[in-house]
This record gives structure tokens, C-alpha cells and sequence, in this order.
């Protein structure tokens, strides 16, 4: 068994799709679209080759969520390794100098993890992990 992929209801498709591909470096597909639906929906990879992705999804019907996304329960977050202390460094500096969110500073955790936490543009906790 595997994680095939995580999926995160949006409210801008485009926004979304152009943060994880320009900061995460991921691949995009085409856009699918269903009319009768109104849904619309990208799947990004980090490479043609990955076995696990991310779907970023869109419909006008979707209930808004303005409480902070890392404290609901259910899925807290998202880690993404980039696979030195420096990249998780780097990464952080630049998404800060870019105007996001810097949710956890890095720091080496109690279970031993190098991280960061940064906000998405719709407020989704990513963490980057070493």
C-alpha cells in the first residue's frame, strides 16, 4: 500500500497551482474540468515519475474555512522534504521575504525532525522538512 495523493479544496485554482509548482518545484497536469459540476482540479507531482501527488481542487460550492487550518482536527499539515538543514533554511527565508506566513520557525523537534511551518496562500500548514 501507499499514499497515491492528498487532495486541498481551493478558493483560487490558479494561485495554488502556481505557489507549489514556483517554491516546491512541482509538475502540474492539465486542468480537468467538469461543467455540470462547476469542479475543476490540477494534479501536481514532483516529478513525471512520482507515485504520490497532490490535487488541488475547485467548486463554487465549497464552504469557506476561516479558522486557522493547522488546529482542526483532522489533517493538520502537509511535509514536503527537501532534504538538507540549509534547504529547509533557505526555503523559509525566501517564502518570508516573498510575504508568507512563517507559522514554526526552524528548529530540530522533540521527535528529532529539522523543520519549518509556512502557510500556502489559503492558509494550508506545509511543513519543510530536511
Amino acid at each position: 500500500m501507499k499514499f497515491e495523493h492528498m487532495a486541498i479544496w481551493c478558493r483560487n485554482l490558479e494561485v495554488m497551482r502556481t505557489f507549489y509548482m514556483e517554491y516546491f518545484m512541482m509538475i502540474s497536469n492539465e486542468k480537468y474540468e467538469n461543467q455540470v459540476k462547476k469542479y475543476a482540479s490540477y494534479f501536481l507531482s514532483f516529478d513525471t515519475d512520482s507515485s504520490t501527488r497532490l490535487e488541488l481542487m475547485q467548486r463554487p460550492d465549497c464552504i469557506d474555512n476561516n479558522v486557522t487550518r493547522g488546529m482542526l482536527m483532522g489533517y493538520a499539515h502537509l511535509a514536503v522534504s527537501v532534504r538538507s538543514k540549509e534547504k529547509v533554511d533557505l526555503l523559509t527565508e525566501k517564502l518570508r521575504t516573498d510575504g508568507y506566513s512563517i507559522v514554526g520557525e526552524p528548529r530540530t523537534t522533540g521527535d528529532g525532525y529539522y523543520e519549518s511551518i509556512v502557510e500556502d496562500p489559503e492558509g494550508n500548514w506545509i511543513e519543510i522538512t530536511e
